[in-house]
Parts: structure tokens; sequence; C-alpha cells
């Protein structure tokens, strides 16, 4: 076979990028998502969007994406091949000096469509071959009007704002003793407490969303239950984070927080709400059926095997 050429795009070059047909089984085109550069009017920077030419013909390509002002990428949002080019796509990551967490879209019961898990399986394998492994599959849920009125709040517990950092990230410490977050537990038992806090609510603050949204829940006699943050990501509104202190776990109050989560979204002006969870978090999970937010897609989060950052 002919030598590889791996290389960013140039600016004006969006249409090299798409040149790589897609059956669109998998990956951003379930958001309804297409590629285009910034300078096409897109949110892809050409320099963050790197292609594998055989012969001058793309037969690989990634594209890594963050919000406008962010210096480092903070998700692979694009990578496919075409047939028979699985290593040709492996090197193209080895390559590029890029890294941030692939996050695979598939639709709901994929294992079941055998195009669809066929597409999953080769990416799974080209990913796992430049140096990633999976970590998690999750499930990404979407409220909009037409699902019917969100749940009434239940009142058992009083939320309040939290505007003292400390304060807020002590009680987030609570809740990371025995959390079912497979991205929590990862850092926690990679580099500690206080990395894993800084990772989560470095989140938080990344979220274009207010501060002063963010909630702290208390029981009628005073004690701290949990909290929420009501959230917009760059994509609109979210269910943030919900979470329950160790204390007050088994009374059902992560049901209690995501209504709450999610009445506090629609007095911002939300009409649609997104939200997602670790599949084998199955109370949470629960709870978003409970409360009426369908799933709209699965996930599958890949991450570094190692210690790389770039």
């Amino acid at each position: 076979m002919s030598d590889l050429v791996f290389r960013p795009l140039a600016a004006g070059e969006s249409a090299l990028f798409t040149s790589l047909s897609d059956p669109g089984l998998v990956g951003r085109p379930l958001l309804g998502h297409t590629f285009a550069t910034l300078d096409a009017g897109g949110e892809y920077r050409p320099e963050w969007a790197w292609v594998a030419l055989r012969d001058g013909r793309v037969v690989a390509r990634a594209a890594w994406w963050a919000k406008p002002g962010d210096t480092e990428p903070v998700a692979l949002d694009w990578f496919d091949f075409a047939d028979g080019e699985a290593e040709a796509a492996a090197e193209l990551l080895r390559t590029a000096p890029l890294y941030a967490e692939y996050d695979l879209l598939l639709p709901p019961g994929w294992r079941d469509l055998p195009d669809v898990r066929a597409a999953f399986e080769a990416r799974k394998a080209a990913v796992e071959a430049a140096g990633m492994r999976q970590l998690v599959e999750r499930y990404r849920y979407q409220w909009t009007a037409a699902d019917g009125p969100l749940p009434a709040r239940t009142g058992r517990l009083e939320y309040r704002p939290e505007p003292d950092d400390a304060a807020f990230r002590a009680v987030m410490a609570r809740i990371m003793t025995g959390t079912l977050d497979a991205h929590d537990r990862r850092m926690l038992d990679e580099q500690g407490l206080d990395a894993a806090l800084d990772e989560t609510i470095g989140v938080f603050d990344w979220f274009p969303s207010p501060k002063d949204w963010r909630r702290i829940a208390y029981t009628p006699d005073g004690q701290i239950a949990g909290l929420h943050v009501p959230a917009r990501n760059p994509g609109g509104p979210c269910i943030g984070f919900i979470a329950v202190v160790p204390e007050h776990r088994g009374h059902g109050y992560a049901y209690d927080l995501l209504v709450e989560c999610g009445r506090d979204l629609l007095a911002h002006g939300a009409d649609r709400i997104a939200a997602a969870t670790d599949q084998g978090n199955f109370p949470m999970a629960a709870n978003f059926a409970k409360a009426g937010y369908p799933i709209v897609q699965e996930r599958v989060n890949f991450v570094a095997a190692s210690n790389r950052t770039c």
C-alpha cells in the first residue's frame, strides 16, 4: 500500500474532511450535527481536525472540540475511517499532538443492530490500538415538553445557594464517598480526592451558566442532604450534577434533587433538558425514568489507558 500522510486541516478544507463517506450510524450525526471548521461557519478548529491521506484521499479522520476560549480540546468528537484502514486510523490518533476523551454516541439498543454494532466494534478496536480504553457506558436523556410535564416538586427538602466555594467543595468531598460515577472513581483511584474534586468542580466552572444556580439541599431539621447543579452546556440546558451525601442515601432524595433541578431549569427558560448517567448507576437511571426523561442515545466513553495527556 502507498505511504500515508497525516496532517491537520488548513483553513477552507472542511470539504476535505467530509469527503470520507459516513453512513451516520454512530457518533455526532446522531445529534443531527455536521462537520465544518470555524472559517466555514462551524465549530471545529482546523488545527484540531486531522486527516490520514493515502494518494491524496482521506482514509481516516479525527476532530477534537472545545468551546471558544478553551486552550485544550475537551472531547474527541469525530473519529472514523474507510474500510480496511483501522491501523491508519489508530496511527492518526497516535500522531496527532492532541488528546481528549472519546465519547462515542450510539442509538438506544445498539447491540441489537448488526451494522451499528460492527461500527462500534471497529472504532473500539482502533482507539484501543491507539492507547485508549473503555471506561463506562452511559445513557443520554433529553426531555422536551412533548414528553409531558416534569413532575411537581416533592417539598421534602429545602434548597439554598452556597456562595462560599470552600463550603461547596466540602459538600462535594462528602459526596465522593461511595460514588457510583465511573469518572469520579477513576480520579479517586488514580490521583486522589483533591484531583477528583478539581476535575468535577472544574466542569461546573466550565459551564457557561451562572455559579449561583447551584443549590445545596437540606432536610427539614437542617442537615445537608446533597446538592444539584442546574446548568447550561454549550448545547443547551442540562442536569449538570445530582448527588446525595452518604448518610442520607436510601431515602429517595436523588429523585427530589432531579425534580428540583429540572424545575429550576424551566424557571431559567429551558424548553428542553439534557442529562446523562452511567448505565451501572441503577438508582439514578431509575430516577430519570420515573421523572419522565426518555433515553435518546447511549454513549461509550474511552479514556487514556495510561497517563497520556497529549
